[in-house]
């Protein structure tokens, strides 16, 4: 079948492999990551994704779906990929405290509508990801330690199945299905819109505050004692930043979902340091969670290495805070714990480690990459045992499998719902299921 019977297929823009601007087309947010694609195909509606998913199974490909291109890994070779960036509606339900977004939908859109009604989803930390994809993954969010994996809020799913056709999934309807979607990623079904819960957020609090890395070993002491002590209201990131052009510094990023005043008093030890270069912590509304941590909202070429910690003991907290990191710019700390590690309803796995850690660098020539890899390898080996060996599907990273995600009766759970509903292989996510 030829790429003539995609075009006329569809209403929306396909771009082949020649055209003027098929490259920018299919380059993911994540610009270390190429993807020789087949096509890119715009979609302008979920018809265009019924016909896209129909003229893939028919011509023997692979499709991928994509909004805006994060957590691209790299395996999108030879697939038709799709944008579903125009599938971005919103409706915010306050009575029933439901949202129901489209598959382009990000999360800064989700945050200014439930928070006009004092309600917010279970948002990350960047408001330009896509809410759809972020759920397929589990979702970690900022109050997840209060209300779990975002997909643990997911009520339906809207689908366009590898037949082509379109279908509403819930628990009810197709329970395994279901399970699969929640926190299995994309490689069962092209999600087109969700439905999900809202919580209430009348109050919240929190923000970013930065010292010099002079005062380092008072702001870890302060972070070890907030988060051995944090409610689960509280979450509370470190951050340990080297910046080009920056003296070196040392950070804490927190929300607190309540009232200020009582946020304010958990994170008071916060206060006893002296020489802060920057304090954003205040009153904050549900839209403005994204900007806690003001990550980038233009591509970038990431080197990024996720982990997962059982301790952070003396040891290991000199291993991230004080030993060089030279090529990185950070290493970031995420407090986990709470209802983050309490059994789920979907495929998305409980996480008993208390800590994430993050290792960021960015460069795309080859002398930047392979200096950072060595001293991300470096300091996971150091570390040692502390390193867990698991992650959350949505902080893989190109080279990673979702077997570090999964144990094996889950993994063998998700093959099986893999086989039965497309068992031509025409979904392929990110981290695609194994067979």
């Amino acid at each position: 079948m030829s790429h003539t019977t995609l075009r006329s297929a569809v209403r929306g823009r396909v771009l082949l492999p020649g055209d003027a601007e098929f490259d920018s087309a299919r380059t993911p947010w994540n610009l270390t990551v190429d993807q020789p694609v087949a096509a890119v195909v715009q979609v302008e509606d979920t018809d265009d994704v019924a016909a896209v998913v129909r003229y893939a199974r028919d011509a023997g490909l692979s499709v991928t779906t994509q909004p805006s291109g994060h957590g691209a890994s790299g395996n999108a070779a030879g697939t038709v990929l799709v944008r579903t960036r125009r599938l971005d509606r919103v409706e915010v339900d306050p009575v029933r405290r439901l949202a129901r977004v489209g598959a382009g939908a990000d999360w800064g859109q989700v945050q200014a509508a439930a928070g006009a009604h004092g309600l917010t989803g279970l948002a990350g930390s960047s408001p330009v990801v896509s809410v759809v994809g972020y759920t397929l993954g589990g979702g970690l969010s900022w109050f997840g330690r209060t209300y779990g994996w975002a997909a643990d809020s997911v009520r339906a799913f809207e689908i366009v199945d590898a037949d082509g056709q379109h279908t509403l999934v819930t628990a009810e309807s197709d329970p395994e299905l279901f399970w699969a979607l929640c926190g299995g990623g994309g490689d069962f079904a092209l999600v087109t819109a969700m439905e999900f819960d809202l919580f209430a957020a009348p109050d919240l609090y929190g923000g970013l505050i930065a010292w010099p890395a002079a005062r380092t070993e008072a702001v870890r002491d302060a972070f070890l004692d907030i988060t051995a002590h944090a409610p689960a209201e509280l979450t509370v990131w470190l951050n340990r930043l080297e910046l080009p052009q920056a003296p070196p510094m040392i950070a804490i990023a927190a929300a607190y979902l309540g009232e200020p005043a009582r946020g304010r008093e958990l994170l008071h030890r916060l206060d006893t340091i002296d020489g802060p270069l920057a304090d954003s912590r205040r009153e904050l509304s549900p839209a403005d969670v994204g900007a806690i941590v003001t990550e980038p909202t233009a591509p970038a070429p990431g080197l990024l290495r996720t982990e997962l910690l059982t301790t952070l003991d003396e040891s290991a907290a000199e291993i991230l805070l004080r030993a060089p990191i030279d090529p990185m710019f950070g290493i970031q700390l995420r407090h986990l714990g709470g209802a983050l590690a309490e059994p789920t309803r979907g495929a998305v796995p409980p996480f008993a480690e208390p800590y994430a850690v993050a290792l960021q660098a960015v460069g795309s020539d080859p002398g930047t990459v392979a200096a950072v890899e060595t001293t991300q390898k470096r300091i996971i080996t150091d570390l040692g045992a502390r390193v867990s060996g698991r992650k959350p599907y949505t902080a893989l990273s190109p080279g990673d499998t979702v077997t570090e995600v999964f144990d094996a009766e889950t993994l063998n759970r998700l093959r099986e719902v893999k086989r039965v509903r497309d068992p031509h292989g025409v979904f392929r996510a990110n981290f695609p299921i194994p067979h």
